[in-house]
């Protein structure tokens, strides 16, 4: 067999339904065998970065390796970021590359990326296949890289001539062994009494769970234990939907634009639980100030994260499904006290809100709202990053785990619309809608021709407010509203400093989304005002295949909560007053 028959075989023994890519001259003969396979779907994608998120967005959707294909030089090099967003998030993608010939490797050959030395940082390891009788072997460990442990991404580069070479006697591994290489599943019994001990003498303690509890599937774990231990729990963007939003000890996500009683609980415990999850700054603010009244309990499958940004306590090394079932077994059950009491208290007097006038301009927080209402229970949420990102966060009602579906670490604009087709692949079936700004969108709007050629049926959702508006809203509040560069309707017309949208803007906003909706093979439509929003989600919930709907939304509207950047993550402001 040649490379490019073992390569298809190991892709069919692994399991693998469905993948993304973009052919180029190097891997000619990788996509003549798969032409030529029926157990796997090839869906060509128009940019490689589109391929690498959509492989990202079915990995999180099923929990499953996503896989990529893409030819040498800048094919590989256009998934860097989507490896970098795989990698900050723990997703397991397999990333295919072609290479030039083996004799030609640093010698500046014509479409030639040192691929390994290009994502060394950035995902969990990387290949150069050396020899036919080793692909084999590396394709194996190479899945079971991405998939065990803390998940994440593994580059796999083929040269030309290996992808050509001829195998006799060609057997793919069973089993993997690799030294040095042994995840740790099984939490420290005295580890796990010491915590168990900690949450019967604890006051105040809180749960604090991340994408871990996700990537373990430990999510019913997690309800049953909260449920027995009536602790308090908050939960960051990576984990939404592991328990479900309207549990009455869900707090919200804390962190910058986290629940107000979500960041009060985090200050004020006296014992913080945290499992799965990685301590972001993004969640933590000032590092001097956070948690300070509390011992700190770490639990999560990746030594390196123990004590990496807060100094931990009682550190439980181990899966997360693993350690709270164990933990489950040794805590006493417990009754609401006066600490559920008083974040109940902040609970109510902080609640989220928005204000959308009946005669005025459509709020987003409104449009994200009824979505919330009018999706089906099932339905796969995926987002681009901005401040659609941190409305969808707090006012979806998360139901259910592997159904938000975000870019975390990274913050990536131009993952939803991709990531949204992955998910799509992976459950035909299942209502997916992706919410994006009319920043974010642009950044990979090619793939609407995707959706369309494949007929996958996701729901596009677009905020159009004629900002970056994240940045934007930074500079208002920050930078004495000099909107530099975040205005998308500014051009040679508009005064050297843009004042916003005001009555004497001379704006023209370009792309009209439903014209470009409709030039590549989509339904497009478009709400104007409060009273069409309903009907524009109604209609394009129910029409089969792909559709993009664009909301013209309130143009300085902030995001809020917030904690400004390097402050304590009880400074919230919680408006525009």
């Amino acid at each position: 067999m040649t490379g490019a028959e073992i390569l298809i075989d190991a892709l069919k023994k692994e399991g693998v339904d469905v993948m993304f890519g973009y052919p180029g001259g190097v891997v000619i003969p990788i996509f003549d065998v798969l032409n030529r396979t029926r157990e796997i779907r090839f869906i060509l994608t128009r940019h490689e970065q589109g391929a690498t998120h959509a492989a990202d967005g079915y990995a999180r959707a099923t929990g499953k390796v996503g896989v990529c294909l893409v030819t040498s030089g800048p094919g590989a090099t256009n998934t860097v970021t989507g490896i970098a967003n795989a990698q900050l998030d723990s997703i397991p993608i397999v990333v295919i590359s072609g290479q030039v010939r083996s004799p030609v490797i640093g010698t500046d050959a014509f479409q030639e990326a040192d691929v390994v030395g290009l994502t060394r940082s950035i995902c969990k390891h990387n290949y150069l296949v050396q020899n036919i009788e080793e692909l084999p072997r590396i394709i194996k460990e190479a899945f079971h890289i991405a998939s065990t442990g803390r998940p994440g991404p593994v580059s796999l580069d083929i040269p030309a001539d290996i992808i050509n070479a001829s195998l006799k006697n060609y057997m793919y591994p069973k089993t993997v062994d690799l030294v040095g290489y042994k995840p740790t599943l099984k939490g420290n019994a005295r580890q796990i009494e010491r915590l168990a001990h900690a949450i019967a003498n604890a006051k105040r303690p809180l749960l604090y769970t991340g994408g871990g509890i996700i990537s373990s599937n430990a999510s019913p774990e997690l309800v049953k234990f909260i449920n027995k231990t009536n602790i308090p729990v908050v939960i960051t963007l990576m984990g939404l939907g592991s328990v479900p939003a309207d549990h009455q000890l869900f707090l919200g996500m804390p962190g910058m634009h986290g629940r107000v009683a979500a960041n009060y609980a985090l200050m004020q415990c006296d014992l913080l639980v945290a499992v799965g999850t990685r301590f972001d700054d993004r969640v933590t603010g000032n590092l001097q100030t956070f948690a300070k009244q509390a011992i700190v309990a770490h639990v999560d499958i990746d030594p390196a994260e123990i004590s990496k940004n807060v100094k931990t306590d009682i550190p439980v090394v181990g899966d997360a499904k693993n350690v709270l079932a164990e933990l489950i077994q040794k805590v006493a059950a417990r009754k609401p006290d006066e600490w559920n009491k008083t974040v109940n208290e902040w609970k109510t007097k902080h609640p989220l809100a928005y204000k959308q006038e009946k005669d005025g301009p459509i709020v987003p927080q409104y449009v994200i709202d009824r979505i919330s209402h009018l999706m089906k229970d099932d339905a796969i949420l995926v987002t681009d990053v901005g401040q659609h990102q941190m409305w969808s966060a707090l006012f979806l009602r998360h139901r259910q785990p592997r159904s938000f579906l975000s870019s975390g670490g990274l913050g990536t604009m131009g993952f939803g619309l991709p990531a949204a087709m992955g998910a799509a692949m992976a459950f035909p079936k299942r209502q997916v809608i992706d919410i994006s700004g009319d920043g974010s969108i642009q950044m990979n709007i090619q793939e609407l021709a995707t959706c369309a050629v494949n007929r996958i049926p996701v729901k596009i959702v677009v905020l159009n407010n004629g900002y970056l508006g994240m940045v934007r809203q930074w500079q208002q509040l920050f930078w004495k509203e000099n909107y530099a560069s975040t205005c998308l309707r500014q051009g040679p017309q508009c005064p050297p400093q843009c004042k916003g949208p005001g009555k004497k803007c001379k704006g023209v906003y370009w792309p009209d989304f439903v014209k470009v909706a409709e030039a590549n093979g989509l339904l497009g439509l478009r709400a104007e005002k409060p009273s069409d929003v309903d009907k524009v989600l109604k209609q394009g919930f129910k029409t089969k295949g792909p559709v993009l709907m664009e909301f013209v939304v309130k143009s300085m509207e902030n995001v809020y909560p917030m904690v400004p950047a390097g402050k304590s993550i009880n400074e919230i402001i919680t408006g525009d007053a």
